[in-house]
């Protein structure tokens, strides 16, 4: 693979990341079924991730099975509470001893996108290792390193693949694989159930050894 060939790669998992996180906040039937989410989110996971595709085609053909009152439910249930969550959607629960919230690996991440020179939205009204939040930083980055691969600044494409793969190691993928087995186990919700089987999927296989040898060979010197 080229560079080029590359930048078309991690363009599309970029959006991966994005499409992915607007699949885990408060459902709205109508803008993931306006806005093509969910063939979207197929084709770009079709040269990404191809073992996580076909679920993309589930999650299309499931949301349309519930209301938007069922979804809600089954999203509070699983992710809000307000008994005990199903499947808390907060890293530190599963990345530290007695299932904390808001542990020391929350404030980790959150120094991760104040290093980038990123703050938490005021209107963002979860922690900062909710899995939407998680996800839409990888989001950033890739987008980053995209623009700057675009621009032929290697030193700036580099910085931003390396944070990448580092946020990616230190927190997803510690903790998002057992995060979607709690979805399943908890739930008969054939949207969600599919969802969860995307992300760990997308998570666990998506193809990271397209990189050329420049580029891979620059990030080891990093």
């Amino acid at each position: 693979m080229d560079i080029e060939q590359f930048i078309g790669f991690e363009r599309a998992r970029r959006d991966c990341y994005k499409l992915l996180a607007a699949c885990f906040y408060q459902p709205q039937k109508a803008m993931l079924l306006n806005a093509n989410v969910f063939a979207d989110l197929g084709n770009m996971l079709s040269g990404v991730c191809p073992d996580a595709a076909p679920f993309s085609e589930i999650m299309a053909a499931s949301v349309m099975q519930y209301d938007d009152e069922e979804l809600l439910v089954e999203y509070a249930r699983l992710f809000v509470g307000p008994n005990e969550l199903l499947a808390p959607p907060y890293g530190s629960v599963y990345l530290e001893e007695g299932r904390k919230v808001m542990g020391e690996s929350t404030a980790r991440a959150l120094e991760f996108y104040k290093a980038e020179g990123l703050s938490m939205d005021e209107e963002f009204q979860n922690l900062p290792d909710h899995i939407t939040a998680e996800m839409e930083f990888m989001y950033y980055l890739a987008y980053q390193a995209v623009e700057a691969l675009e621009k032929n600044d290697r030193e700036k494409a580099v910085h931003f693949l390396n944070r990448q793969e580092v946020f990616r190691r230190t927190f997803l993928d510690g903790w998002v694989v057992p995060f979607c087995e709690k979805i399943t186990e908890g739930t008969e919700n054939g949207f969600y159930r599919a969802l969860a089987g995307c992300l760990s999927v997308f998570i666990s296989k998506a193809d990271r050894c397209a990189m050329p040898e420049e580029l891979r060979d620059s990030l080891a010197r990093v």
